[in-house]
Order: structure tokens, then C-alpha cells, then sequence
């Protein structure tokens, strides 16, 4: 008898418990995702200017639905949220088999545009953060998924 309710006299299923992968076999969550990838959620709202996109993170985890995501119309999704959902790893273009090249050129080629850490409901098992660290995450609001006149430097730290 292990638990409390077994101490009490009340059973405890173990086939009922839900299998706990170990931490290392959870997929760590992209912070560049598409919206119908499975799970995906909304990382934030894009805000800013075409010139200088900036990224307002959501403050609660919201799912993606069709009706948000119809919600947006006549524009694209990913022109109004950036969107998270677990990293695809070789599945993905920008995925060496270790790394996320993507997180890489952020950090490599792109300024930081904030000097505090955003609030992100992410961050401790965000793919860019484990990989990069607070680099990543100083960066991270000029990222956006669709835009129309990226700078020079968005551009490059985009191409693969």
C-alpha cells in the first residue's frame, strides 16, 4: 500500500494511471510553428509594424481551433499569431537531426530587441530556450510568420 487511498483501504488501478513518458522523450515545443500542426497553440498576437514586427505573447495557453483560426479572415493566421506546438524534429527543414537551425541564425544574425526576458508561457520547454538560451528569447518578439517586407536581416536568419 504506497499511496494514501491505499492506506485507506481504496484500490488504486495502476493500469487506470496515465504512462508518463520521461522528460527527455517529450518533444520540446517549437516557438515558429504552423497552425495545423497536431496541438498547436497560440504563442502570441503580431502587433508592431510591417517594418518592425513585434510579437505580444499570450498570458493563458489557447488551443487553435478552426473558429479562431476563421476568426482572422480575410488574412492569414500567421499574419495575426505565431503559433507553438511540439518541434517536429527531421519532419521539420530547418531541424539538423540535434539542433533547430532557425533558433541558430535568430541568435547569430538577428539584434536583441528587448533587454528583459518576455513573459512566455513556453519558455522551460521551448526548443529555441533549451537550445540557445536567453539569446533566443531577447529576439524572439521580432519573429513572425508572415511577413510582407522583412528586413535584410530577417531574411537571412529565416532561409535555410
Amino acid at each position: 500500500m504506497d499511496s494514501e487511498k491505499e492506506k485507506k483501504g481504496v484500490r488504486v488501478d495502476e493500469e487506470a494511471r496515465p504512462e508518463m513518458k520521461p522528460e527527455s522523450e517529450i518533444p520540446p515545443l517549437c516557438p515558429s510553428a504552423q497552425p495545423e500542426m497536431a496541438g498547436s497553440r497560440i504563442l502570441g498576437v503580431v502587433g508592431g509594424s510591417a517594418e518592425a514586427p513585434a510579437l505580444a505573447y499570450c498570458s493563458e495557453s489557447v488551443p487553435v481551433t478552426e473558429e479562431l483560426l476563421n476568426r482572422t479572415a480575410p488574412v492569414s493566421p500567421t499574419e495575426v499569431f505565431r503559433f507553438s506546438a511540439h518541434c517536429e524534429g527531421g519532419a521539420c527543414r530547418h531541424f539538423d537531426g540535434t539542433h533547430c537551425r532557425l533558433a541558430t541564425r535568430v541568435v547569430q544574425i538577428l539584434p536583441p530587441v528587448t533587454e528583459t526576458l518576455p513573459s512566455c508561457l513556453i519558455r522551460s520547454t521551448c526548443r529555441w530556450y533549451l537550445q540557445e538560451g536567453k539569446s533566443s528569447c531577447l529576439r524572439c518578439s521580432q519573429i513572425v510568420t508572415q511577413t510582407f517586407s522583412p528586413s535584410e536581416e530577417l531574411r537571412r536568419a529565416a532561409e535555410s
